[in-house]
């Protein structure tokens, strides 16, 4: 029984990691927006100003350095730079946004904490510190930024200051005031990133509710089209009958579309617990099926599309799933194809399957407007779309975690104007 208890507590501990640490997305802006970037900008440029005064004046401290505050307080400039909050989300507002963070507060603080001998004022000021700083991004980057700066800030301190006015003069109650702090803050910041998740996570179970909400009115548009298409068999004009016939098509597809949007919305709605059910798939079956299957708009989207079948390969995953995530990347090589302003021509969009590197590969690929190269990071983020008004921005979200599920990767390439190409690579089933 205590074997049994430890292997269930070793499996949950992992788990843990695996949720938490491991896949958990990363957020080094917690809470973006510009209006909150620029008050942290002008809270760095004035508080900077502020304590040295402060320090000198009031309160002298052994350590000042005029300098030192000089930098830290220009750092608080970038948040001001339109660059950075505009595209709050892009990599470079990340790095720019944490390196001023890092620099401003652990590595700053703890610097002023060894050169001032860990008196009472940087005791409470380096606390205070630490749950800023948890305050401001990602735990896991905030408990990295701590150790980093502890380190190079002390190691700098013993190589510029003798150790009789800064290392020998700290209490040693010092280490418990900051570690209380520093579990305090870690603690707030596993909390606060279990509760945006769990936010995320029933917002999209209302879109999968409301999404499952439509079929009934879809399933009355599909009658309708069962309607027209018995009245096209009728003794009507040749004229009549093809306009009824062209419209029964247009219901029916439009409401095959709609249902498969309606499953994607359901199974975003389960992104961090896909089904684990898997099943043995044949790549240029599945790629065949999903291109019979899908709704086309005109006949001239359906003539662009070519299948090309090099090296079929058998892997592992939902049959169900991986088709929603084929369509949908077909969804969105069509809509940049009619993006591009031309009609479409035969091969414009392009479904290779074939091994690559050991591992199966089915590439999607258009001609179409492309991807900026600035977006291609964010593209699989949830919530962010390229497609200006269009979309919820979760259908790579659920493309990808569909992918992974499969034990696989979905990677992109593109050049604006010349087209993208999306690969699914996935371990070949070795049965």
């Amino acid at each position: 029984m205590d074997r049994l208890r430890l292997k269930s507590a070793k499996a949950r501990i992992r788990q843990w990691l695996m949720d938490e640490v491991i896949h958990a997305p990363l957020e080094p802006i917690l809470h973006p927006s510009p209006a909150r970037l620029r008050w942290a900008g002008l809270s760095i440029l004035l508080g900077h100003l502020l304590f040295h005064h402060v320090w000198t004046v009031y309160f002298p401290q052994p350590y000042e350095s005029v300098p030192l505050r000089m930098v830290g307080a220009s750092l608080g400039v970038l948040f001001f730079w339109p660059g950075l909050y505009k595209d709050i989300g892009s990599r470079t507002s990340a790095w720019v946004f944490s390196l001023v963070c890092w620099i401003t507060l652990p590595a700053m603080f703890f610097w002023m904490y060894w050169m001032n001998g860990g008196n009472g004022v940087w005791l409470a000021s380096v606390s205070a510190m630490v749950l800023i700083y948890y305050h401001l991004t990602d735990w896991r980057l905030a408990s990295l930024g701590i150790v980093v700066a502890l380190a190079v800030s002390a190691w700098l301190a013993w190589l510029v200051a003798p150790v009789e006015t800064t290392f020998a003069r700290i209490p040693p109650e010092s280490v418990w005031v900051i570690g209380f702090s520093l579990g305090t803050a870690l603690l707030l910041g596993l909390s606060s990133a279990n509760l945006r998740r769990t936010r995320l996570l029933n917002t999209l179970s209302t879109m999968g509710v409301m999404a499952h909400e439509l079929r009934t009115p879809l399933a009355t548009v599909h009658l309708m089209g069962d309607v027209l298409r018995n009245l096209a068999q009728h003794d009507v004009p040749e004229g009549k009958r093809k306009k009824l016939e062209e419209l029964s098509m247009r219901l029916h597809n439009l409401v095959r579309s709609m249902n498969r949007q309606i499953d994607t919305q359901i199974a975003n709605a389960q992104l961090q617990r896909l089904p684990g059910e898997k099943a043995a798939i044949g790549a240029g079956d599945l790629v065949h099926d999903v291109i019979q299957q899908y709704p086309y708009r005109t006949t001239k989207e359906r003539d662009c599309v070519q299948v090309q079948v090099q090296n079929d390969f058998v892997f592992e995953g939902s049959r169900a799933l991986l088709s929603q995530v084929l369509s949908n990347l077909v969804k969105n090589a069509l809509h940049s194809l009619a993006s591009s302003g031309r009609a479409p021509q035969p091969g414009d969009l392009r479904l290779d399957v074939g091994i690559h590197r050991g591992m199966g590969r089915i590439a999607v690929s258009d001609e179409g407007v492309g991807i900026p190269h600035e977006k291609q990071q964010r593209i699989f983020e949830p919530f962010y779309s390229t497609q200006s008004g269009v979309g919820s921005g979760l259908g790579l979200t659920f493309c990808k975690n569909v992918v992974e599920a499969a034990g696989g990767k979905l990677s992109v390439h593109s050049e604006p104007g010349f087209g993208a190409v999306f690969m699914i690579d996935v371990p070949l089933d070795s049965r």
